[in-house]
């Protein structure tokens, strides 16, 4: 299903790019990656692959870090959106959910929620139908939609961040480090809300993700990044019985878990750096 997904249509391509901060140093060394609509794409890799980045270029707020992207092309439904403002890309579909859970914290849950509709003229019968949509993913939220958002937890505040996101009418939401801090419970709820927005609502991710294990089991193709480069990718099924993914990513190997110690050698031994 998958792959016929991935060759109707791309929504999302990126070209090659370059990523340089205060002219000097180099972040992403020459990243090309699809979106194609209705899929889940999921990048991957440790902390520092350049991951954020990534997903900041796309949605372009390099520009607040100074950032910039120097080579190669991003381009949305066959247009180059590198020089849009983020507000412009927004009004074409595409939104960011930021890492870190980013709230109003003063305001409440509802009050948060509906600031994503800020860009929307569409009337107020319609955002109030999103917003019970919004609620219908995210149950919690309802329950506490009169609450502070500061004093809600971590999983909440995620809630909130996506559920902000969906009030834009969004056709590609930019996921970055959703499961950061949270339980493993919350975290495959999480995952379970993309999935279900995902296949009943028609909205495309790229979800930038550290837990890989998780990650390869929701999305349907994957790529890993080290070090600002794109080492592999392929349909998730194939990356997760792939065995370097299993040995260096998943921690696992032919053999069984493997310890720290066992994986010392990692970088010596990819065979796909090599």
């Amino acid at each position: 299903m998958l792959d016929a997904a991935r060759t109707e249509e791309t929504l999302l391509d990126v070209n090659n790019i370059e990523v340089i901060y205060n002219h000097v140093i180099l972040v992403l060394k020459g990243v090309s990656l699809t979106v194609p609509k209705g899929g889940i794409t999921a990048l991957l890799g440790g902390n520092g692959a350049g991951k954020t980045t990534t997903l900041k270029a796309v949605s372009n707020l390099l520009h607040s870090e100074r950032g910039e992207v120097t080579k190669g092309t991003i381009s949305y439904r066959g247009t180059q959106v590198q020089d849009l403002d983020p507000a412009a890309l927004v009004k074409r579909g595409v939104i960011q959910v930021m890492e870190g859970r980013h709230c109003f914290e003063h305001l409440t849950v509802e009050e948060n929620i509906l600031t994503g509709a800020y860009t929307r003229s569409d009337g107020r019968a319609n955002i109030q139908t999103d917003l019970e949509m919004v609620y219908h993913y995210f149950p919690r939220l309802k329950e506490r939609r009169k609450s502070q958002a500061g004093y809600t937890s971590g999983g909440e505040q995620q809630m909130v961040a996506m559920g902000r996101a969906l009030m834009s009418r969004p056709e590609t939401i930019l996921l970055d480090e959703p499961s950061m801090g949270l339980a493993p419970q919350l975290v495959e709820q999480i995952f379970e809300i993309v999935k279900s927005v995902n296949e009943n609502e028609g909205v495309s991710f790229l979800l930038a993700e550290q837990n890989t294990n998780v990650a390869l089991r929701y999305a349907h193709y994957g790529y890993i990044l080290e070090s600002g480069r794109v080492v592999m990718d392929g349909p998730a099924a194939e990356l997760r019985e792939n065995p370097d993914v299993k040995e260096f990513y998943l921690g696992m190997s032919d053999e069984g878990r493997k310890s720290f110690r066992d994986v010392r050698s990692y970088r010596r031994r990819k065979r796909w750096l090599s």
